[in-house]
């Protein structure tokens, strides 16, 4: 309620205290209102009539700026000031049980499930690892520092890969595009060809990887220890090490089919020349032949998805290292340095990050990706679940923590959305 209308009610009340003394006054001595009564009686009923308009009016105008501010949040897909307000009381009750569940306290329960407190579908095109990739539009909590630390190894979920979160984890089937339409030119009066985009259905699973962690009783009694942000980065690492992985080399065997199987087959690469490096190194066949490839497979991609703000490189480290020396036929490195703290590396005006499950530059090895990775999905089933064990090793005074985590990930588009790099014979 703003001031206005503050002010506004609270004139009415006193309004309405004048004009109940009248009637008061004349019914206790019970006679009719004098004409003096009556002319203020009168004057202040107008009084209430004309505050009755013009409190409704402002409560109106406060009103439609409220629904005005709450569609543009849902169209900014923001949470209302309500909606954030219960979050972070949410949060911080979460928070309460969980610390009272890892130090073991009487009463608190044997395994805790810790969950996102975004919305269940979430399509994320930016990281949350710096604030000015974004990390200023995600509140701070358990989950969120588990799942940060878990980002910071994978260098697919950095780059921008959509990620679903579900509640729980049957088996998701999301459509996939083997193929689009085509248009053709067409006479006056003549048959239109049909030509229509080609789908297919992908399931995502929910595959479990899990982590144990042990951790000194010291640790856990030591209130001046963050044991909250210790598990957080140590599950959030090893859980991230584990699923990117499979993200990237997966053969969806029984695991997630990893970004270079889903862009194999229908999405050819290019193949170097013969040459160290698999064509890209210092030795390679003509001189500027690596940033040659590099141009070939940036350009193999077509322009829609080359346009799209989640279109990136993803390379290894030791394959940035040959990259970063790569220089075109005026001398000049290829690879720009980011001029930002916290923004990634650009090459030929795109992102490039840093994945270490990409392969290295080898003899047919898929050593470059390059494509719009928004259209790799990643699964992510519930949130993370944790299970405290005391007697797991009892003789040496350590609790047991075991973290949980269900996932999967698929390319949805297998119409060229991403292509890779292959090294070449020598």
């Amino acid at each position: 309620m703003s001031d206005m209308v503050k002010t506004l009610r609270e004139r009415r009340m006193h309004v309405w205290e004048e004009c109940k003394a009248i009637a008061d006054r004349a019914s206790t001595e019970n006679r009719a209102l004098s004409p003096e009564e009556q002319g203020q009686w009168d004057g202040w009923n107008s009084e209430l009539d004309a505050l009755d308009k013009r409190i409704k009016a402002a409560l109106d105008i406060e009103q439609r700026s409220k629904d005005t501010d709450a569609q543009f949040d849902k169209l900014y897909g923001q949470a209302s000031p309500e909606q954030r307000a219960n979050g972070n009381q949410r949060t911080a009750q979460g928070l309460v049980e969980l610390r009272s569940f890892l130090k073991g306290e009487p009463g608190a329960a044997r395994f805790f499930d810790v969950r996102p407190d975004q919305p269940r579908i979430e399509f994320r095109t930016l990281s949350s690892l710096t604030t000015g990739a974004g990390g200023n539009l995600v509140p701070t909590s358990f989950y969120d520092r588990l799942m940060a630390h878990l980002i910071e190894v994978s260098g697919i979920m950095q780059a921008g890969a959509t990620v679903l979160n579900t509640d729980s984890g049957e088996p998701l089937q999301i459509p996939k595009t083997t193929g689009h339409g085509t248009a053709l030119l067409t006479a006056q009066a003549g048959t239109i060809s049909a030509s229509d985009p080609a789908f297919g259905l992908v399931t995502l699973s929910s595959y479990k990887y899990g982590e144990l962690i042990q951790v000194a009783r010291e640790l856990i009694d030591d209130s001046g220890v963050d044991l909250m942000g210790y598990l957080a980065m140590q599950a959030g690492r090893a859980l991230g090490n584990a699923i990117g992985n499979d993200l990237i080399v997966g053969d969806g065997s029984s695991k997630p089919r990893g970004l270079l199987a889903a862009s194999g087959g229908t999405t050819l690469g290019v193949t170097g020349p013969t040459g160290q490096g698999g064509g890209l190194g210092p030795t390679s066949a003509s001189a500027n032949q690596g940033g040659d490839l590099l141009v070939d497979l940036f350009y193999s991609v077509i322009a829609p998805y080359r346009a799209s703000r989640s279109c990136a490189w993803l390379v290894k480290d030791s394959t940035m290292a040959v990259i970063r020396k790569i220089k075109d036929t005026t001398g000049q490195y290829m690879f720009q340095p980011a001029m930002v703290a916290g923004t990634p590396d650009t090459l030929m005006g795109k992102p490039i990050f840093i994945d270490p499950y990409v392969p290295s530059i080898a003899t047919g090895a898929k050593s470059i990706v390059f494509g719009d990775l928004s259209q790799y999905f990643i699964r992510m089933a519930g949130g993370v679940r944790f299970e405290r064990s005391d007697d797991f090793a009892f003789g040496t005074d350590l609790v047991s923590f075991r973290a949980l985590i269900r996932g999967d990930g698929a390319l949805v588009d297998l119409t060229g959305a991403v292509k890779h790099f292959i090294g070449a014979a020598t």
